[in-house]
């Protein structure tokens, strides 16, 4: 029997499955919004402040003027939603904000709203995943170096094109090159390299997501006393690393088993997942 799941939409509540959006919707249309996503545990939110500062950096840049709720309202909406959902455990909440003005590209009026969801997921707390991923290039398109693709917008068409080509493929991710054809990232997570006490990943001059994970990765490297190296990847490196994992705040660290002919290890990855458990509990 399926859970009757409740979402907020501009500080109401409705069914989720209730039609809410017109064709009009500016998200829908123009891809003219912003998310964020966020991992519950133990039905606590993680990592807010990282999340709300990626969030106003992304809005002021898209230049979101006129929204008139507080991120402190926001918080206590999303808070109210998890526990209205009954989400006790694992979980992850997306908030999206948009563009509500009506008009062409060019909106008639800076109004804006938003719509808040939150759905309970199996696993609690971070884990390894048992299977290490298998994953390849994605060549047909290239994912842009502008401060744009730092920002989660809802537009995410080479990612799908990405995914896609793995799903055809029987590969469990792809890795999307830059314009210099350089690594950016996979299809929904920021990439790491380790070996020998080094940890390397794309800078976001390279076009990659600015991530909340990314972000808790280097936290606990520096913690670690792991050096960190940020700045540009050849894909000719990961034929010379002893590990590769991949980031996200839903699934924490995934390592990476194979590319082409090379396999990897997992140890870092592994003692990453521990020290990240550690760090989320203290959240």
């Amino acid at each position: 029997m399926n859970k009757t799941l409740y979402i907020n939409y501009n500080g109401n509540l409705f069914l989720e499955t209730e039609n809410i959006f017109t064709v009009n919707n500016r998200a829908f249309k123009y891809g003219d919004a912003i998310f964020e996503t966020i991992r519950v545990l133990d039905g606590k939110l993680c990592f807010l402040p990282d999340h709300f500062e990626r969030l106003k950096k992304g809005m002021d840049f898209l230049q979101f003027k006129n929204c008139e709720i507080t991120f402190e309202t926001l918080i206590k909406q999303i808070e109210d939603l998890v526990v209205k959902n009954n989400i006790k455990k694992g979980g992850r909440v997306r908030l999206t904000v948009f563009r509500e003005a009506e008009g062409f590209y060019t909106p008639f009026n800076e109004k804006c709203g938003y719509v808040i969801e939150a759905k309970p997921i199996e696993q609690n707390h971070y884990s390894l995943n048992p299977d290490g991923l298998i994953i390849d290039i994605y060549n047909l398109h290239r994912r842009s170096t502008s401060k744009l693709s730092n920002i989660k917008t809802t537009n995410d068409i080479p990612q799908i094109l990405a995914g896609l080509y793995a799903l055809e493929n029987n590969l469990d991710d792809c890795i999307i090159l830059n314009k210099h054809n350089r690594i950016v990232e996979t299809t929904n997570s920021n990439i790491f390299l380790y070996k020998k006490n080094n940890i390397y990943t794309p800078s976001l001059d390279e076009g990659c997501m600015d991530g909340v994970m990314r972000k808790q990765i280097l936290k606990i490297a520096e913690k670690l006393k792991i050096n960190i190296f940020e700045g540009m990847l050849n894909a000719n490196v990961l034929l010379q690393t002893d590990e590769v994992f991949v980031t996200n705040v839903v699934r924490g660290v995934q390592w990476v088993k194979t590319f082409k002919e090379k396999n990897y290890t997992n140890e870092a990855s592994q003692v990453f997942v521990n020290e990240l458990n550690k760090e989320s509990t203290h959240n």
